[in-house]
Parts: C-alpha cells; sequence; structure tokens
C-alpha cells in the first residue's frame, strides 16, 4: 500500500503556471492599484479594470476556468487538484477572481453544470463561464437563523393559468448581488412538507428583475464588499426557471455548500501561507536587543503553532477534497476543515500583526486587510458553533450505531 502526496505532473505544470502568472502578472498590478488609491482602498471601478484585464492575461497563461470540463472552456481540474489551484490564486486579493474561480460563481457554475436543464445551463452557465456575467446565490436572510435553511420565510405561489412564480421576502449578505446577471434564489414553495428539508426550490432569477429591489451594500468591518440586501416584492419567475425540481431547493444548497466551503478553506490556505511568510520575514530581519526577532522563544513559539495548524489544515483539506472526488461521504471531514481553516487563518494573521507591531496595525502592509475579511470566516457557510454542533452529533450517532468512532473521525484505520 503507498500513500502518495506528490501531484500527478499535468496538475503540478497548472499549479506552478498559476503561481507563475499571480507573481509576474497580478500580483504587480494589484500592488500599483494600492499604490495608486486615494484612503488605502481602491475604487471598485478601477478594480474591475484590473480583473478584466487581468482575466485576459489569464487565457492566455492558460489559467481560466480550471475548475470546468474542457468542453466548457476550463481545464478540467477535479477538486482535490483545486486545492493547490485555490491556494496560489488565493496568495493574491483578486486572484480567484481573475481566474473566474471566485464564490459565488464557481459553485453557481456547479450547480448549473450538474443539475441545470440544457436550456438553463445555454442561457446562465454558458455567460457565466465565459465571464460574460456575474451570479449570485440567494439563501440567507435577516428574519431567521442562516444555519437553518428550513426556516426560510421568502414564499414562492405558483399561478398556475400564467405558468410562473410569484415570490415574496427578504434576503441579506446576498455576495455579489449588485451588478449580477442572474441569482439563484432558494424560497419556500411547500411550507407543510414533510420532511421540512422538502419545503424549499431553487429560482433562476433574471436580473435585473421588477420586484427584486437591492435595498443597499452592507457595510462590514471589511467595508463594502457587494454583499446586499434584497426586497423581493411580487417576483414573477417562468416554470422553466425552477432549477433541479420543486422542493429540492434544499438539497441542491447542501449539494453546492459542501463542496463551497472546501473551496473556501483552499483560499483560505494560501492567505495563510502569505501571512506566515511574512511572519518569518519580519522576524528574521527586526532586530531588538542586538538580535533578530526569530531568536526569541516567544516568536519562534509562534512560528512553531502557526506551521503547524498550517500543514494540519492542508491534510484536512485534501482529504476532505478526496472523499467529495471519489463518491464518499465527506460532510464531517468538510466540516473539521471549515472549523479549523478559519480559526487558524484568524490566529495566523493575529501573529503576524503581532510580530509586525505598530506596523502590521497599519495600512502599509496587507496584514490589517487581511485581518478584517479573516473574521467573517468564521460565519460564513455556517459559523463555528454549527460545525461543531454536526461534528458532535455525527460523533454520537456513530457510537450509538456501530459502538465506533471511526465512520465521524475521517474514517480511517490509522
Amino acid at each position: 500500500m503507498s500513500i502518495d502526496f506528490t501531484l500527478p505532473p499535468e496538475v503540478e505544470q497548472v499549479r506552478l503556471r498559476v503561481r507563475e502568472f499571480m507573481d509576474t502578472e497580478v500580483r504587480p498590478a494589484e500592488e500599483k492599484l494600492y499604490a495608486n488609491a486615494s484612503g488605502g482602498e481602491p475604487e471598485r471601478r478601477d478594480v474591475v479594470g484590473l480583473i478584466i484585464a487581468m482575466r485576459e492575461k489569464a487565457k492566455e497563461w492558460k489559467v481560466w476556468l480550471p475548475h470546468m470540463p474542457v468542453e466548457w472552456g476550463g481545464l478540467g481540474l477535479g477538486i482535490t487538484a483545486m486545492a493547490f489551484v485555490s491556494a496560489e490564486a488565493a496568495r493574491t486579493n483578486f486572484g480567484s477572481f481573475v481566474l473566474n474561480a471566485q464564490a459565488p460563481d464557481e459553485g453557481n457554475q456547479h450547480t448549473l453544470l450538474h443539475h441545470g436543464t440544457p436550456d438553463q445551463q445555454e442561457r446562465y452557465l454558458r455567460p457565466l463561464v465565459e465571464g460574460r456575467v456575474r451570479s449570485c446565490f440567494a439563501m440567507t436572510e435577516p428574519e431567521v437563523a442562516g444555519s437553518d435553511p428550513t426556516g426560510i420565510r421568502t414564499m414562492a405561489e405558483h399561478n398556475d393559468g400564467a405558468g410562473e412564480w410569484v415570490i415574496n421576502g427578504h434576503k441579506w449578505f446576498i455576495s455579489g448581488a449588485r451588478g449580477a446577471g442572474f441569482s439563484i434564489l432558494i424560497a419556500k414553495t411547500d411550507p407543510d412538507a414533510n420532511p421540512p428539508q422538502a419545503s424549499n426550490t431553487a429560482f433562476i432569477v433574471d436580473l435585473p428583475s421588477d420586484g427584486w429591489e437591492v435595498v443597499r451594500d452592507i457595510e462590514t468591518m471589511a467595508g463594502h464588499g457587494n454583499h446586499c440586501e434584497i426586497r423581493i416584492t411580487d417576483l414573477r419567475v417562468p416554470d422553466a426557471n425552477v432549477l433541479g425540481g420543486r422542493g429540492n431547493g434544499h438539497l441542491l444548497g447542501q449539494a453546492r455548500l459542501g463542496p463551497a466551503r472546501l473551496a473556501h478553506c483552499m483560499r483560505w490556505i494560501g492567505q495563510i501561507e502569505h501571512a506566515l511568510e511574512l511572519l518569518i520575514a519580519r522576524a528574521e530581519e527586526r532586530k531588538l536587543h542586538g538580535e533578530a526577532l526569530a531568536e526569541k522563544q516567544a516568536i519562534q513559539w509562534m512560528m512553531a503553532d502557526s506551521a503547524m495548524e498550517l500543514y494540519t489544515a492542508k491534510l484536512m483539506v485534501l482529504h476532505a477534497a478526496y472523499k467529495i472526488e471519489h463518491g464518499l461521504p465527506f460532510r464531517q471531514e468538510v466540516s473539521f476543515a471549515k472549523h479549523h481553516v478559519a480559526n487558524t487563518l484568524w490566529r495566523v494573521v493575529d501573529r503576524a500583526i503581532q510580530v509586525h507591531g505598530a506596523l502590521g496595525y497599519s495600512t502599509d502592509t496587507p496584514l490589517e486587510r487581511m485581518m478584517r475579511h479573516a473574521r467573517s470566516a468564521r460565519l460564513v457557510d455556517g459559523a463555528d458553533e454549527v460545525h461543531q454542533a454536526l461534528i458532535a452529533r455525527n460523533l454520537r450517532a456513530s457510537w450509538a450505531d456501530t459502538g465506533s468512532l471511526r465512520s465521524a473521525t475521517g474514517d480511517l484505520d490509522l
């Protein structure tokens, strides 16, 4: 038996090409963008201009759309290979956008690929993978806990005579909503369904549409990020735009969110690695009492803890990706990864700031910006506590069913 952690040559070539592309094209363009930005944050139009220009270069470098099948214009990489590519792209601010592998579009692309009708794929997936439109995924609501989609209050009622659905409701923190060409919207169609998970349906909504109002871009501690509040009033959606069948909205959402959570982790690993590099570089060059900070035991503990946590994060992500790619149960492993990687991102960036001192707290390094964004990692796609509860529930179920914890601890013999 062998456990081989080496990448196939064709995947390693893509990974190295993505790294070189980020180092020689994307990062210099980003540094110039931020250097010329008044107040430290570039205007949205300038960010969009950079992404559009870099996307043309991504096609020239043959790193465009790595996660989609070749027949849809992609490189055909599986989710395990994407762990390496996403981590490389995330070492820059906009790398995933440049590759057209960013949230929420990446998840929507996979959703349409696996659940869309041929007509839906041509109308919505085709322009999305070609980079001609953006999309959003509208599920979270302000009135109910986002961790329990069965409580969704947005209602869709069928108008039999018109062959359409009339939808009313309220959504918020809908990433990418402003400027999106369409949304995948989750709404309740069967409130009395048994089980409750069969009460929701997914709809494709053309944007802009009458009845879909972008109330505001919610400002967060990381500033404005196009995370919008949406008011839905008598929004009309034709029968042809039901995605995945009536009553399957919860299943579709779960199928989408599992790999999407892991994709976040892949990108966070790239940021963790970059933060640790900044920590090491600062500790080696900064002198205190005649010697480098790196000689101080307290700093060495920061280095060691960060390295161990990063190593664990990489193994978790790879194992979860392996299970997804091979059709094995993966929810427990994804919850492990989501919780651990999000918290590792927060801790390593915090340590890097500490080692940099006042410089790390300033906007002269990327660390303060990384910290502001890192805090959301412990909330998006399931709060820490939700994943901990799921992990514990699976442990108890495994023990009750089999008298063993194996299935809830990675299903490994070790």
